[in-house]
């Protein structure tokens, strides 16, 4: 790829072979997820402390460039729930002004990092990390809509987790039926829709649905237009925020939280719209489009944004082929805005309450919580850390504290796989059954190994190694003999080679697996999935299970080995 090739948006590499049949299916996906969106736009706005327009803003300004000058091709951007606790917390210290100096910054720090490459750093943040402050973020949102959910009559609710569940409990003999009835259906309407149609989002039916009962019936339930006096009708207005200079110091700390947020779920969602719709994302170009995107999104309005998997993945299963759909999604939104605004002042704030707790209950990785508890005591206590102070301290200090002790950590281990041993008669005989020199490789068989610690900041050489799937045969030999150290992030990354290889029809074998690595493996739900008889004590057992299986596809071995044709990971 040339140089400036590399620095192309995909909505302009895409537009060379775009036609009338791809801009069918970015159009129908396009209306699909602006409708998603719109509920969601709003409650996040709202759940931030801001206004819901200003959702709706962030929605339409920063999600059509992040489409625009992208480099995934399917990615959809807007306000998401990893922004909401922070956001919320900038907004009650330093009001408006600060939050949109916050963006600002976040965005130049997002820009830079994209034009230096320096988003490769993302992949050095440990999975227990990102588990653990991913679970606090979701357990917060849900705690900030338990008023709105309840109707309850608190006033001022405290930022903090723990007074806001105590103003809280001290408050519940406050709520009101009508309030909780509307929240319940729009939960079961949301939950319960997609057994009956999946080509409706159930969001948009229950926030229509529960709108028009509470209009018509004139319940007595608390709406947007009581609170917020409705959403003005029209264009985002451009404005220049009022910035006061020092404010810059005391809130540089958050505008690098909200860049690194912002950088992890964008590439996060990134990656999983590469997997959903076979494609690989530019990185560099997709942090250039969120740091322009967050220095616009201010200026008219808006708020903090990053891609958001959850829509990425509604666009992707509407029929998204390019960037052309996000654009879409944007101008759907605006239209929304240029007609039907008015409207918006009868939806309840329990409609949106309850559709706030389905997207904290998806956010939060709840599964990925008894895959931790089964890793080494050290994982466990760097996500729980992480976890704790994202909860009782705010995401700063979780991800600051979480980093230190995953280096410490880091360092552990790698001091750990560092051993002095004398070479012995058993060694040398025990050693033969991991050696290929002098065994027969299969035509059927491919054969990687992983040589040194894997742990996070070196998985992603698994997948790189691996990008194009379709040049392996149908059984895959993974060689551990030489992996002298595995971590949760490298567990993980195993994981999704396995996931990856079975999408395609091929096995997984390992083999080889030292005392912490095997150890580790024994207990990780991976191990069901690929088969307890695929992971093997060596190689040469490993080969002799690969013949067994006897697969009629043919593929090239693959040895790395400094004596032989390899691919070295």
């Amino acid at each position: 790829m040339t140089f400036p090739e590399q620095w192309l948006p995909r909505s302009v590499t895409s537009l060379r072979t775009y036609s009338v049949r791809r801009f069918t299916h970015d159009l129908a996906s396009g209306l699909t997820v602006g409708l998603v969106a719109l509920p969601l736009a709003m409650a996040f706005g709202i759940a931030s402390g801001v206004t819901p327009q200003a959702g709706l803003y962030t929605a339409v300004v920063a999600g059509f460039l992040i489409s625009a000058l992208g480099g995934s091709r399917v990615q959809i951007g807007g306000p998401t729930g990893a922004f909401v606790v922070i956001v919320a917390g900038i907004v009650a210290r330093f009001g408006p002004a600060g939050l949109s100096l916050v963006t600002l910054m976040a965005g130049a720090m997002l820009l830079i990092m994209g034009l230096t490459g320096l988003g490769s750093a993302v992949k050095f943040i440990p999975r227990p990390v990102i588990i653990g402050f991913t679970n606090g973020i979701a357990l917060l949102i849900a705690s900030t809509q338990i008023k709105d959910f309840l109707g309850l009559r608190t006033g001022a609710v405290p930022s903090s987790f723990l007074p806001r569940m105590k103003t809280l409990a001290e408050n519940v003999w406050t709520l009101q039926w009508p309030t909780v009835a509307v929240a319940c259906a729009t939960l079961a309407i949301i939950l319960l829709w997609p057994r009956v149609n999946r080509r409706i989002p159930g969001s948009i039916l229950a926030v229509l649905g529960c709108t028009a009962v509470s209009a018509l019936f004139h319940l007595h339930v608390e709406t947007i237009g009581t609170r917020f006096g409705g959403i003005p009708q029209g264009f985002p207005p451009f404005t220049m925020p009022h910035l006061h200079a020092e404010h810059i110091l005391p809130l540089l700390p958050s505008a690098f939280t909200v860049a690194l947020l912002c950088a992890i779920e964008s590439l996060l969602s990134a990656v999983v719209a590469d997997s959903m719709a076979g494609d690989r994302h530019n990185s560099n170009v997709e942090l250039v489009a969120q740091g322009i995107a967050n220095i616009a999104s201010p200026l008219f309005g808006g708020i903090p944004a990053t891609g958001a998997i959850a829509r990425t993945a509604t666009n992707i299963r509407s029929g998204a082929l390019t960037p052309v759909s996000g654009i879409v999604h944007a101008l759907t939104l605006l239209g929304i805005l240029l007609v039907a605004a008015p409207l918006a002042r009868f939806i309840p704030l329990a409609t949106l309450a309850a559709v706030l707790f389905v997207v904290a209950w998806n956010m939060g990785e709840w599964r990925e919580i008894g895959g931790v508890l089964r890793m080494t005591r050290a994982d466990i206590a760097v996500w729980l850390v992480t976890f704790t102070l994202t909860v009782i301290a705010d995401l700063t200090v979780a991800v600051g504290v979480g980093m230190a002790l995953a280096a410490l950590l880091y360092i552990y281990r790698i001091a750990e796989t560092t051993t002095v041993a004398p070479v012995t008669e058993k060694y040398l005989r025990d050693g033969q059954a991991h050696i290929l020199q002098d065994k027969e490789i299969p035509p059927n068989v491919a054969i990687l190994r992983i040589h040194g610690p894997f742990l996070f900041g070196a998985t992603q050489k698994l997948e790189e190694a691996t990008e194009d799937l379709h040049g392996f045969p149908a059984i895959v030999i993974l060689r551990l003999r030489n992996m002298t150290a595995l971590d949760a992030t490298g567990l993980y990354a195993l994981e999704i080679f396995a996931e990856r290889l079975r999408a395609t029809g091929r096995t997984l074998l390992l083999c080889g697996a030292r005392d912490q690595p095997a150890e580790l493996l024994a207990g990780a739900d991976f191990v069901e999935e690929i088969g307890r008889e695929n992971i093997l004590p060596n190689v040469q057992e490993a080969l002799a299970r690969a013949r067994r299986i006897g697969s009629s596809f043919s593929g090239v071995a693959l040895e790395i080995a400094d004596d032989m044709q390899v691919m070295k990971i």
